[in-house]
């Protein structure tokens, strides 16, 4: 089921627009984060196949924020993009949904779009969370201060989902 992160950004940012809601570089790697987590909880499968690290404003999928970085703040108004190693064209990445997943990453946008970035920064940075345990390691090593699956499903599964 994982699949490319930007797959699931573009996912986001298009039940965004059906909603009338926009996303930032900051929220939009939240609202991807928490598709993930609700995803890994419920299905017991990670959503994306990249893992997430530690960044000083919560979990971040690198190759995401470069995508948007040329928007800092401002509303994102385009798509992920990928190259196509065979024709050397870049192309919006597309999605394909199994129908289940697609119903709880519906349930999942529609609650956290609607919260501002730094509400969604809060939710993702609380005190013995995966973030908060990786970011705040006390000097133990964290090779790119990657959050595992494996830590995510532990914490959130003891959690309700908010919607």
């Amino acid at each position: 089921m994982a699949h490319d992160g930007r797959a699931i950004a573009n996912f986001v940012l298009d039940r965004c627009d059906r909603l009338g809601r926009t996303q930032t570089n900051l929220s939009l790697q939240k609202v991807v984060y928490f598709c993930h987590v609700w995803t890994l909880v419920k299905f017991e499968e990670p959503l994306v196949k990249h893992q997430f690290e530690a960044w000083q404003y919560g979990p971040v999928l690198p190759y995401l924020y470069r995508d948007f970085k040329a928007f800092d703040s401002s509303p994102i108004t385009s798509r992920a993009t990928r190259l196509d190693p065979a024709s050397g064209d870049s192309g919006v990445v597309s999605y394909l949904l199994d129908e289940e997943v697609e119903e709880n990453l519906n349930l999942v946008v529609d609650f956290y779009s609607r919260l501002k970035s730094g509400t969604l920064v809060a939710f993702s940075h609380v005190a013995g969370g995966p973030w908060d345990e990786v970011w705040n390691h006390d000097g133990v090593v964290n090779p790119g201060m990657r959050i595992s699956d494996e830590r995510i499903a532990e914490y959130y599964r003891s959690r309700t989902p908010p919607f």
